[in-house]
């Protein structure tokens, strides 16, 4: 029996170890780049459709807002032909709408008599929150905001989210311009004498 445990471990240190096979290694290669990346993507729209926000009134007046913003902007233009766009403007839109009751109480004991005076008055509060995203005809999306009302005096609530959502674009466009064309130098001029 021992002889036979002798003769199992010679086989086994004679044998080679049996090789791992690991998949053939491919060349490292740089992940492949779409030709176009967002950046450069979002400076060629100049043509946007607007999709609808949903059906509720908020979404529709919202919707009807951006429309107009995008408008007013010259930059781009907003078509309701879908086929013709340069890309597809997304979104969600909320709006909240609240009661606050502010009361004031005021009394002054003269003599025997007391004069008081108090008053009470509701104040409405409007909150809107807007989400949108600009998509490609490739559906992939190459810009994206989410604003918020920041309280407006002058105008609704929505209104200032759809400003704020367009003027972001814009803001963005002209980042995306500055970094895409690189800063001209002055030639230097050569004078005769």
């Amino acid at each position: 029996m021992l002889a036979v445990v002798f003769v199992a471990a010679l086989l086994l240190q004679a044998s080679p170890p049996p090789q791992e096979t690991n998949p053939p290694v491919e060349a490292a290669s740089a992940p492949a780049k779409d030709a176009e990346n967002d950046s450069t993507t979002l400076l060629k729209v100049k043509r946007i459709y607007v999709e609808s926000f949903g059906d509720d009134p908020i979404s529709k007046e919202l919707q009807a807002m951006i429309v107009s913003s995008l408008a007013a902007t010259k930059r781009f233009k907003v078509t309701e032909n879908r086929g013709r766009a340069d890309a597809v403007l997304k979104g969600t839109a909320i709006e909240t709408r609240s009661q606050e009751l502010h009361s004031y109480g005021e009394a002054t004991a003269v003599g025997r008599g007391a004069i008081s005076d108090s008053s009470t008055h509701t104040q409405t509060l409007s909150e809107a929150k807007l989400s949108v995203r600009l998509i490609n005809p490739d559906g992939d999306v190459i810009w994206t905001t989410t604003q918020e009302s920041k309280g407006a005096k002058y105008k609704g609530a929505s209104a200032d989210v759809a400003g704020e959502c367009v003027k972001q674009l814009l803001r963005d466009v002209e980042k995306v311009e500055n970094t895409a064309s690189p800063p001209t130098t002055a030639a230097p001029s050569h004078e005769r004498n």
